[in-house]
């Protein structure tokens, strides 16, 4: 996140590069996945310490310095409750960031890959959302999101603006660490039930976000594991998957407040993503891969 502290400039170099790719929020839960299987490019990776995005001279100095053909803009501030009590550090990071990258871009002649989030719409449909579907997000930080997709279309209406949802992987906190860790220690817990979208692996959306620089994309693009669930399904597949004997049952979210609305029903339709001959694994299949990632990596642990 754009507010932590984070470690320094990191990059990977290949020869026989075909394209030369800046990543902005490297360090965070989608950035690492990013820099660490991106392969083919030249590609360097950007945490707020090596450039602020909320400063326009540290992102000027950071594209000149790097001179991409592609920006992935991954630095956000995600804290969806955070943001509720925080909104100028929301709409400085995730909108007004956003514009100072976009700018940057334009300036040094590179695309532009924005990553946006499911919470830019208010959750009334109960079919998939298109990318047309109006925006009408219900928290700051869909609001924050929202106005950022605007501003960077504004400045660059070529830009790509990637929705994505429900993100989890091994890189940083996320929905099924968290259930992971109470089930540890917990006979039952409660899970919203009446919220229904898509989780997404971050390691299957780094590769389609490659794939999507490679094929030129532009406009709004939706990108999600298949299928969909609710957040109480989800919790269900984890602890069953973790062969744990916790017991999940459903509530609503009114008996479960957040200080941050969430859209009931946030499931972005695929269709756009076909379009570039694109697909994900379904999210039960991600979710698989997620756990015996995690365990590969808590082995690793114990053994060094």
């Amino acid at each position: 996140m754009a507010q932590r502290a984070l470690p320094p400039l990191q990059s990977i170099r290949v020869t026989n590069h075909s394209m030369r790719i800046t990543i902005f929020g490297a360090t965070g839960l989608l950035g690492k996945p990013l820099l660490r299987t991106w392969t083919g490019d030249d590609v360097v990776g950007l945490g707020s310490k090596d450039a602020d995005i909320r400063e326009p001279s540290q992102v000027s100095a950071a594209v000149e310095r790097t001179r991409p053909d592609w920006i992935v803009l991954a630095a956000a501030y995600t804290d969806v409750d955070g943001c509720e009590t925080n909104p100028q550090l929301a709409f400085d990071v995730n909108c007004r960031g956003a514009e100072n990258v976009a700018r940057a871009a334009k300036q040094a002649g590179s695309r532009l890959l924005f990553v946006s989030t499911d919470y830019v719409f208010n959750g009334n449909k109960t079919t998939p959302y298109e990318t047309d579907d109006p925006r009408d997000p219900v928290s700051v930080y869909g609001r924050s999101k929202a106005e950022g997709e605007l501003a960077v279309l504004q400045v660059l209406p070529e830009a790509c603006i990637l929705r994505t949802a429900w993100l989890f992987g091994n890189d940083g906190p996320c929905f099924p660490e968290t259930i992971l860790k109470l089930a540890a220690s917990r006979s039952e817990l409660e899970v919203v039930n009446d919220q229904r979208g898509a989780p997404t692996y971050t390691l299957d959306l780094a590769l389609t976000i490659q794939e999507l620089c490679r094929k030129h994309a532009a406009g709004i693009v939706h990108a999600k594991n298949g299928g969909d669930c609710t957040r109480f399904d989800l919790a269900c597949e984890i602890v069953a998957r973790a062969g744990l004997p916790t017991i999940v049952h459903p509530v609503t979210s009114e008996k479960s407040p957040r200080p941050a609305t969430r859209p009931k029903y946030s499931v972005l339709s695929p269709r756009s993503l076909k379009r570039y001959g694109l697909t994900m694994p379904t999210w039960q299949n991600a979710l698989g891969r997620y756990l015996d990632e995690r365990r590969a990596m808590q082995n690793a642990e114990i053994k060094g």
